[in-house]
């Protein structure tokens, strides 16, 4: 039992530093993870962090630091990077009211499909500021419920660290499934275009320390640094995708199972893929559609 315990607390590192303060205190951070996904290949990555940019009114730094005289370097690439995000955002497409109404039909019927689910197995959804770091801090506030990480710790930061470090000691069983950053036919690409070693090292890197959204992989890693498996409720089929840390999804008595249940959410949010935390409905609930129909 105290081996557990000596490998968990190095997976969460540092294990005795306090957690930064939250994301809303802290635009500077924010800033620097959003002007680093503008470099992304994905087009609509580039949009968002754009969008969010401009809502922090970016321009009104720069114009700030240019009355104060300043012409340092930082200034200067703080000015570049304000055109690059007013660039980014003159190129989004004009007003489609038909697929804008599309849109709208696919994130309610996805609402109602999570919502349908989560009746089934008495949970509430538990909202997670939408920031790039949903999908850790969604899965702190479950493994803090679940008593397996201590409210000082209860923070995105703690669980990036664990998925890094989890990543970074367990390469054979994620780096074969990752492409190379650079593409399938890019210059300096593994076999089969899978990232090289470096390349690797720096993905588990971006997951540790910028606001790089996470995904199946990170669930996964999660799911066995914490031994304990991950329940994703999302409005598609499967209606609920379990990780287990054994490799071997269970998935009978969905409800009864000690999980991290978290939703993922494509349409609901206008800021692309978010994952929320699924708490446990208060008071009793009586389950009236269950799940197994759904499941076969």
């Amino acid at each position: 039992m105290g081996s557990k315990k000596n490998k968990l607390k190095q997976m969460i590192s540092p294990p005795t530093s306090s957690p930064p303060p939250p994301q809303s205190t802290d635009d500077a951070e924010l800033m620097d993870d959003l002007l680093a996904q503008l470099d992304s290949r994905d087009q609509s990555v580039q949009k968002e962090s754009a969008v969010v940019l401009e809502d922090m009114k970016l321009d009104q730094v720069v114009a700030q630091e240019e009355r104060s005289g300043k012409s340092d370097s930082k200034s200067r690439f703080k000015a570049r990077q304000a055109k690059k995000v007013a660039a980014l955002a003159a190129q989004q497409s004009p007003v489609d009211e038909e697929a804008d109404a599309r849109l709208e039909r696919e994130a309610k019927d996805e609402e109602k499909a999570i919502n349908r689910i989560c009746d089934d197995l008495g949970l509430d959804i538990y909202e997670i500021s939408p920031d790039g770091h949903c999908l850790f801090a969604a899965i702190a506030d479950q493994l803090t419920l679940l008593s397996l990480l201590p409210a000082a710790q209860s923070h995105y930061a703690t669980v990036r660290h664990a998925a890094a470090n989890y990543m970074l000691a367990h390469p054979d069983d994620f780096m074969p499934f990752l492409p190379s950053v650079t593409g399938e036919d890019g210059a300096g690409a593994g076999d089969g275009g899978l990232m090289r070693p470096d390349e690797y090292a720096h993905y588990c890197g971006t997951i540790r320390d910028t606001g790089v959204w996470g995904g199946e992989p990170e669930i996964l890693a999660l799911s066995r640094a914490f031994n304990v498996p991950i329940h994703v409720v999302q409005g598609a089929q499967p209606p609920v995708v379990v990780h287990d840390p054994s490799g071997e999804p269970k998935m009978d008595n969905l409800k009864e199972q000690k999980a991290v249940r978290i939703s993922y959410h494509r349409r609901m949010y206008g800021l692309g893929e978010h994952y929320n935390s699924l708490r446990p409905r208060t008071g009793l609930h009586k389950i009236t559609s269950p799940l197994k129909h759904m499941l076969s």
